[in-house]
């Protein structure tokens, strides 16, 4: 077998929303800590926003990212519970072009492993629409390390092997 070629990592250009009614920029504690490990991987901080529970406010938010050449992935945080008020899920959904069933598949391995059966409480997705990754989050702290830490990390650089997201992102399109 030959020996793999090592590659060059890619920044990523990544835009992060955090969705609540009652955080703003002096108390965004999980956006905070997703915008530090992106920063901390090498990858750039597109853009930074905070919408209100709402779903249309995050659909058309997240419609003007994907429209945004200048933006590869989305990383939202919060609103992805079972409230009346979180409607993030729905969202990201109507946006999508196809989902990425094993995201949430791995989130709830990792999250069992920390906070046992309370994981079934989330509803952390992804998807892809337009050529952009989407990705949501819970918006605790911790299921932000869980996501970053555990899948995002790695699938976004494209050193990682045997197979990434950033790999496939020229294919994206066809």
């Amino acid at each position: 077998m030959p020996p793999i070629e090592p590659r060059e990592f890619v920044a990523v250009r990544i835009a992060l929303m955090t969705v609540s009614d009652t955080r703003d920029e002096t108390n965004d504690t999980s956006g905070d800590t997703l915008a530090a490990r992106i920063a901390d991987a090498g990858h750039f901080l597109a853009a930074r926003t905070i919408v209100t529970d709402d779903r249309a406010k995050i659909a058309a938010q997240l419609r003007r990212w994907i429209d945004d050449p200048g933006i590869d992935v989305v990383i939202s945080t919060g609103g992805t519970g079972l409230t009346g008020r979180d409607v993030t899920v729905e969202a990201f959904k109507s946006v999508f072009e196809k989902e990425i069933d094993g995201f949430s598949a791995i989130f709830h391995r990792i999250s069992f492993e920390k906070i046992g059966t309370s994981t079934i409480q989330s509803r952390a997705c992804a998807g892809v629409a337009k050529g952009t990754y989407l990705f949501a989050l819970p918006g605790s702290p911790g299921a932000v390390k869980d996501g970053w830490d555990g899948i995002l990390k790695a699938q976004l650089d494209i050193r990682h092997r045997p197979c990434n997201f950033v790999e496939i992102m020229p294919r994206l399109r066809e």
